[in-house]
Parts: C-alpha cells; sequence; structure tokens
C-alpha cells in the first residue's frame, strides 16, 4: 500500500501527536517469480516467435496467473569459472580458446573471471571486456594443469616393485602407498560466485558460467546447500563441460555419485545446469569448443522471461515450479523451483 501521509480531521485523541511516525504501517507479503525459459525442438534448435498464450506456469502444482512476459534478451552478469584442476592437456586447450570466450559476451554484459582446483579464487571483479579483462585471461594461460594420468600405486612399474601372483618377488621392498585425493572444489567456486552475483543488478541474466569435466570433491559447501544460494537469487548454471565429460561413453554416466569410494561425483555440472535451468554443452576440440561458448551464452542471453507473483512468504521452504507449453515435441529447459527471497528494502 501507498505510505498514509494523513488522517482524517478529528481521528486523533487530543493529546496524541498525528506525526507520520505513530501511523500503523500495512505491509502485504508478495514476492515476484521471475522464471527464464529455453525452449528447443528436439534437433537442439531454439524455438523463436512463441507468446504468452503458449506457456503455463504451476507452482506447487497450481496453476499461476502470468503478469510478465518477455523475449527480449537481457544482459548478463556473468561468473566464468575455469577449471585448472583438470589434467594439462585439458588445460592447455582450454587456455587457446579464451580469445572465443571473450568474443561471445556482447559490451551491454559484464563477467568476473574465477579459477578452481584444490581450492576456489577470484581472479577478476565483474566489468565488461576490455583490454583489463584480456590481461587476466592471458595471465591465466600460463597455468598449468594436473599431471596427465592416474598415479602408479602398482605393478611393475608402482613403489611396491614387482609382482608375482599379486606377491611382491621382494617382500622386504617398500610398501605401495596410496595417493592421497587430489580436492577439486567446484562447490566452493560455485558458492563464491552466487554470492558475488548476489549483489549485482536485477535487471540483469545472471549466470554462472562453467568450463570444466565436472568434477568435485573436498569441498567445504555441500551441493544441496549451494543449489539453494542460486535458487533463492535466481541464478543459472551453464557450463561446457570438456575432457571426461565431453567422451560419449562417459557422459551416459554424467550423473552418477559414486561415494563409496570417495571419488564424489563424476560430473556435478548436469545436476546444477537442470535444477536452474540451464544447460551443459559437452564438446572436446578446440574449434568445438570455442563455438558453444557464442552457443551457450546465446541461450542464457535470449530466453522467454515469465513473471507471476505468489504470496509466498520468505521461508526454508521450497516451491516446486512447472512450466507447461501448448505446442507439442518441444524441450523445456527451467528451474525446478526456488526458495522465496527476503524482500529487498
Amino acid at each position: 500500500m501507498p505510505p498514509v501521509k494523513t488522517v482524517p480531521a478529528g481521528s486523533v485523541p487530543p493529546g496524541v501527536s498525528g506525526s507520520r511516525d505513530e501511523l500503523p504501517t500495512f505491509r502485504v507479503s508478495t514476492n515476484f517469480v521471475v522464471v527464464p525459459v529455453t525452449v528447443k525442438d528436439f534437433q537442439g534448435r531454439p524455438v523463436e516467435g512463441l507468446i504468452s498464450k503458449d506457456f503455463s506456469v504451476y507452482e506447487n502444482g497450481v496453476k499461476q496467473q502470468l503478469r510478465f512476459f518477455t523475449s527480449d534478451p537481457f544482459p548478463l552478469s556473468a561468473a566464468v569459472i575455469i577449471d585448472m584442476g583438470m589434467p594439462d592437456v585439458t588445460v592447455q586447450r582450454i587456455n587457446e580458446t579464451y580469445t572465443a570466450l571473450a568474443g561471445a559476451f556482447t559490451p551491454y554484459d559484464e563477467i568476473a573471471l574465477y579459477t578452481v582446483s584444490a581450492r576456489a579464487s577470484r581472479v577478476s571483479d565483474f566489468s565488461v571486456v576490455n583490454q583489463r579483462l584480456t590481461a587476466k585471461l592471458n595471465q591465466i594461460k600460463s597455468e598449468r594443469g594436473a599431471n596427465n594420468g592416474p598415479p602408479v600405486t602398482s605393478g611393475p612399474l608402482g613403489p611396491g616393485g614387482p609382482m608375482v601372483n599379486g606377491r611382491p618377488i621382494d617382500p622386504g621392498g617398500p610398501l605401495v602407498v596410496t595417493p592421497p585425493k587430489v580436492a577439486r572444489v567446484l562447490n566452493d567456486a560455485i558458492l563464491m560466485a552466487a554470492v558475488d552475483l548476489n549483489k549485482r543488478e536485477r535487471t540483469r541474466r545472471k549466470v554462472i558460467f562453467i568450463i570444466s569435466d565436472g568434477r568435485e570433491y573436498g569441498s567445504t559447501a555441500s551441493y544441496r546447500d549451494v543449489l539453494k544460494v542460486l535458487l533463492t537469487n535466481e541464478i543459472s548454471v551453464f557450463g561446457v563441460g570438456v575432457g571426461g565429460a565431453a567422451i560419449p561413453v562417459y557422459n551416459k554416466l554424467q550423473r552418477i555419485r559414486v561415494p563409496k569410494m570417495g571419488l564424489g561425483y563424476t560430473d556435478i555440472l548436469p545436476k546444477y545446469s537442470s535444477a536452474t535451468g540451464g544447460q551443459v554443452f559437452n564438446e572436446f576440440s578446440r574449434q568445438d569448443i570455442e563455438a558453444i561458448y557464442a552457443r551457450a551464452l546465446g541461450d542464457a542471453r535470449n530466453q522467454y522471461t515469465l513473471g507471476y507473483s505468489t504470496r509466498a512468504t520468505p521461508s526454508t521452504a521450497y516451491r516446486q515450479i512447472e512450466v507447461r507449453i501448448t505446442r507439442p515435441n518441444l524441450k523445456i529447459y527451467t528451474k525446478d523451483g526456488y526458495y522465496p527471497a527476503p524482500l529487498r528494502r
């Protein structure tokens, strides 16, 4: 309600001040929910020309009245995370694509750079593509990835020496030592980027763009906690799966969790993208990776944007979202739901 500035004559008892500060305040708790949606055919081509009547949005199973719809592009606030914990051969292939990465952004976008391996680091704060950002990308080019191949822990070349029928030829030789697991704190990096994105203007579309094979191990933050931050602050995750994530057979197993081996997620990118309405593009060669930058960021910028009002109050209660479309044989990419955020003052 608009603020009340006056009261009717005679409604204030004698001796009581009629100042505005002492008037009652009425509040209506309403959240406006923004739902970016990408629509593609089954060949992966974006579908254009849809109108608001083609869409229906349901929150917790209840159909909502759309109060906003646009197909206009949005400027991006993009947090770019580059995984430096991958094998060096993959890192060097990615290092050669940074010119194409910078060229995929428009002058209206703002970008911040992050790297991740055993720890997450912010390389540059948000800015447009300029000489300073280019210099930061060139600085990242000098970094090296992990040594190629798994460590040798047994066999003729292992630290335990030659083996016959599972027994060392030289019993007095050194014991086989299992190397420590190397951390890859992708959850922590995504959380760092999400906290920074929360401070950007709401008029921009907020995305985290990750170049990685998706492996996660050793983060302080859990996937569940990071996802809650993403969904509360309307942040989508887009990714370019490289290295092992781009191998076709491997892609079929990319959602597998292997807790008993303590290896973390084999590829956590699809989990984040599916839940937040983003996408993951898996490419192996340098040329394909360069081409996918413009495609992925174009999809993020040119989504349909739906909006509706809800009386869901700020809480920890998760709200499920379902978007339906009247036209058949189309695929929809959108977030699974959201957590009502506190109203901004």
